[in-house]
Order: structure tokens, then sequence, then C-alpha cells
């Protein structure tokens, strides 16, 4: 019986273990907001960041891949927060080759590493300066599932409905005998 504690307690624990890299689940001190690194990014190269979004774009290189991110605010466990507004893009690059489809447009992203550097590509024909992160760790959010919206059939037809109807005297309620008052 004495085993009994420690073992519930260890099963316990080990259900809270979280698969997440520690630099996705917690930010680094100061936090650095993308919002401000992208207004004047030199300022900030070499510190610390977790940043996350929507992928935008994938671009592999032959030494490196770089993720084009659309920025999102996190929630404190990191995940993006899917909505309309954003605070910037940036370009989350990494020595790995990520697979584009597996890394898709739209699927949610978490980086974290060190702030390195600005690069100027196109957003349509507008120059944008992208804040580059090198990053340390990434973690790639599974896919939210598709909301099914369940309609009521159009073609539904009660044709007792809005009187009472013939129940059998058995399942009735006391003192309800089962047929209409007109009869």
């Amino acid at each position: 019986m004495r085993w009994l504690l420690p073992l519930a307690l260890a099963i316990g624990l080990a259900g809270c273990a979280s698969k997440l890299p520690q630099p996705i689940r917690e930010a680094p001190e100061p936090d650095l907001a993308l919002r401000v690194a992208v207004q004047d990014p030199e300022r900030y190269f070499g510190r610390q960041v977790r940043w996350g979004g929507s992928i935008a774009g994938v671009d592999n290189r032959a030494e490196e891949t770089c993720l084009e991110v659309v920025g999102r605010e996190l929630q404190s466990s990191g995940k993006p927060v899917a909505g309309n507004g954003s605070p910037g893009r940036f370009l989350a690059c990494t020595g790995e080759f990520l697979d584009p489809v597996v890394y898709a447009e739209g699927r949610l992203v978490t980086v974290a590493g060190t702030l390195e550097a600005v690069e100027t590509r196109l957003v349509g024909k507008y120059p944008y300066r992208y804040p580059v992160v090198q990053v340390s760790a990434l973690h790639l959010w599974a896919p939210e599932p598709e909301r099914v919206i369940y309609e009521p059939d159009p073609f539904w037809y009660d044709p007792f409905w809005p009187w009472p109807y013939y129940r059998h005297p058995r399942y009735a309620p006391p003192g309800w005998y089962g047929y209409p008052y007109w009869w």
C-alpha cells in the first residue's frame, strides 16, 4: 500500500510532461515582441526571440531553408493565435531541409532562436524588410480539425406537432391518458 501513492504521483507527473522544446514553451527574458523588432531590427541583433505565426512560404536553398512567416500573437504555451491581425513578417532560417508539403502555406509554426539579420524581399511589388531569425528550436503545430456544422433537415415533418399524440399508457406520465383532449 505504501508504493501506491508514489506510483500514482509518478504517473500523474508523467501525464503532465510536454513534448514541446523548452525554448518554445517558455519565452526568453526579456521577451522581444515582433512588432517592436520589425520597426528597427538592427538594434536587436543577437537577441533571443520566440515568435510564431502562419507559414506564407518555404525557400529551400543549398545551405539552409527559410520559412517566411506571417507573425501572430502567441499564447502562453507558445502556440500562435489564428486571427486577422499580424504584427509583421519574419524569416526563420535553419540548416535542415524542410519539406514544403509538410510545412505548407497556412500551417502554424513557432520558432525560437537568435535575431541575426535583415533581408529585403518583395511582398507582391512592395519591398519588405524581414527580420531573420537563426532557428534553434522549431515546432510545427498540428492542423486544426475542420468544424462540422449540422444543419437541421429542411424536409423533416412531424404530423403531430404541436398537438399531443397517442402514447401507450404504460409510458405516459401519471394522469395522462395518451389521447388528445378533443377525443
